[in-house]
């Protein structure tokens, strides 16, 4: 079995996110199946189809979660000693060669990946090509536009 790679902050997430399912979303869907049932005939109750579908939902999502958590190699970044390395949980800014324009990104795992926080996925075609890479490198990144090149300003562990 591979080991999926999670920072602290996303192990953390997941784990929020389980306790959730069974202690909020797991009672709700079995008392609304519960009220649906009392309602009598079920072949032509939306409600109760409804409360069955959100609980396979629940259930697939409980056993998505836990297969995670228990798969997951959670690295915490301010442990790292990459010797200014790119890699996983490390967070990166980065200069366009061409534009000149800044940006910062955290190399994370697939789950937790948001653009909208700089969050970029180890799977993406940017972070792939970030990785291994240290201060001063430039980094070429395939994209739909063509080839764009990225120069490693700094590289940090926190």
């Amino acid at each position: 079995m591979s080991k999926i790679p999670l920072t602290v902050i996303g192990a953390e997430a997941l784990r929020q996110e389980l306790h959730q399912l069974k202690t909020v979303e797991r009672p709700s869907v079995i008392n609304a199946i519960s009220e649906a049932r009392a309602q009598g005939d079920l072949s032509e109750n939306a409600e109760y189809d409804a409360a069955k579908e959100r609980q396979s939902f629940v259930e697939g999502r409980i056993v998505e979660v836990e297969f995670k958590l228990g798969s997951a190699q959670v690295i915490d970044p301010k442990t790292l000693s990459a010797d200014g390395r790119c890699v996983f949980a490390s967070t990166v800014v980065l200069e366009d060669t061409k534009t000149g324009d800044v940006i910062t990104y955290q190399i994370v795992g697939d789950d937790e990946a948001n653009i909208r926080e700089r969050k970029i996925s180890i799977s993406s075609p940017i972070a792939r090509a970030l990785i291994g890479k240290y201060s001063g490198d430039i980094a070429e990144v395939q994209t739909p536009g063509g080839v764009r090149e990225y120069e490693v300003i700094e590289v940090q562990y926190f």
